[in-house]
């Protein structure tokens, strides 16, 4: 064999490896909390999979994703170290204590976070336009949203004379940045506020059998991946004592729950999809900056305020993005 054919063949058997290693998929972690089985939260895969597809990003083929689902911090610690350990170019963090989770478990990893409550409050970041370090991504509410929600729900009920904020202190570590404008408000309104932290389905009926045991009261049940995991209860338990309360999220309305206010979630993991994009093709987190949502949707379910007796004011019903009958 000539001198130069042997060199040329050589080198294309250098090269086969590289460009097999070029052609192999992308990998990336998710980190989901909840049922994986809830299709509302199987809804926010898909949407996540759909931006990614859109952007060019397709599972199977120039994409690997890794999905973790996590209910306890505990396992949401185990399953951010399993995708750490499986090498994961970049990781989806989904809610606050799985953010809490990847930032411990990595600090090289590019992170992007979504439905996180202040992430320059609670320290994620070190500003919204310069996050700094190896996380961003897409902030959920802000402190203020409190106040806003206790008005909404004293304009929708305006007989409730009495409040009650249901939350589950473990997965709502940021509860307490609401409750200043929360309480604010209902001493505008004229409204007692209680503060009421469970950590179970036990403690919730007993949370709201409370809150019912005093005519006229209501109920505003703060964002977390508890509360959301046992929605479905406490939509029952507020029929059941006959509470008006304000949810968050509208599918929650649409379910059931008399009205919501928040963001919608299926834009935010599309959202997200854009970042983990510009990520994979060399942005740098600490250049991103944070978003912050500039929308917010209310829905109001007719129907549950038939049953509740409540007469929606013409003011609201004008304002809802959607109303349910």
């Amino acid at each position: 064999m000539k001198r130069r054919t042997f060199i040329s063949l050589l080198g294309g058997a250098a090269a086969w490896p590289l460009a097999a290693r070029a052609q192999q998929p992308r990998r990336i972690g998710v980190l989901l909390a909840g049922d994986p089985t809830d299709p509302e939260n199987q809804n926010r895969a898909e949407v996540l999979e759909a931006g990614l597809r859109d952007l060019g990003w397709i599972s199977g083929r120039n994409l690997r994703i890794d999905y973790r689902w996590a209910h306890t911090n505990a396992s949401v610690r185990t399953q951010a170290a399993e995708l750490v350990a499986a090498k994961s170019e970049l990781i989806v963090a989904t809610n606050t204590p799985a953010l809490v989770a990847a930032q411990r478990a990595t600090g090289s990893i590019p992170i992007v976070f979504n439905s996180v409550t202040d992430p320059v409050a609670q320290g994620f970041v070190a500003s919204l336009a310069r996050p700094g370090g190896n996380s961003t991504g897409f902030g959920h509410w802000q402190s203020t949203m409190g106040g806003k929600w206790l008005e909404l729900l004293k304009e929708t009920a305006p007989e409730v004379t009495h409040v009650s904020v249901v939350f589950n202190p473990d997965t709502a570590t940021y509860a307490g940045l609401f409750l200043p404008t929360m309480e604010a408000a209902a001493h505008s309104l004229a409204v007692p506020l209680t503060v009421s932290p469970i950590h179970d389905s036990a403690g919730m009926e007993r949370a709201l059998a409370s809150v019912a045991s005093q005519p006229n009261g209501g109920l505003v049940l703060l964002p977390d991946a508890f509360t959301w995991s046992i929605r479905g209860q406490v939509v029952a338990l507020a029929a059941r004592y006959r509470l008006p309360a304000i949810y968050q999220y509208g599918h929650i309305a649409r379910e059931g729950g008399l009205m919501s206010y928040g963001i919608d979630l299926v834009d935010v993991f599309r959202q997200t999809a854009t970042y983990v994009d510009r990520i994979l093709k060399g942005d740098k987190p600490a250049d991103l900056p944070v978003q912050l949502p500039t929308k917010f949707e209310l829905a109001i379910n007719l129907k549950t305020a038939k049953a509740l007796g409540l007469q929606i004011p013409d003011r609201l019903l004008a304002l809802a993005d959607e109303v349910i009958e």
